[in-house]
């Protein structure tokens, strides 16, 4: 599963950015404009609103299991969930916890 963890992680890094570049080459780097534009109608605020709660989850979760099972420090994925986004913080978090336990065999 680690490589799948780790396609999963590069794909989920460039698939937003896509779309992140298509808004900048329009828009430019205008940062309100962005942030009000993930909520222009109840759809997309929806989707957005999913989106940041289960963010907090997965920091939440990560906090949890790194005082508890010794997994990897939370802030490097919170970095990539911040600048990327979950879809390439999740999958790299997961990626992270399969090498350190092949390490560990």
């Amino acid at each position: 599963m680690k490589k799948v963890y780790l396609t999963l992680a590069i794909i989920g890094a460039i698939l937003p950015y896509l779309f992140f570049f298509d808004f900048i080459q329009v828009n430019g780097f205008d940062i309100p404009l962005f942030i009000t534009s993930l909520f222009p109608n109840g759809a997309a605020g929806g989707f957005s609103a999913d989106l940041l709660f289960t963010s907090f989850t997965f920091w939440l979760f990560m906090f949890v299991q790194n005082k508890t099972n010794h997994h990897p420090s939370p802030w490097l994925f919170i970095i990539l969930n911040l600048t990327i986004g979950l879809s390439c913080a999740f999958p790299a978090y997961l990626y992270a916890i399969e090498a350190a336990k092949n390490k560990a065999e």
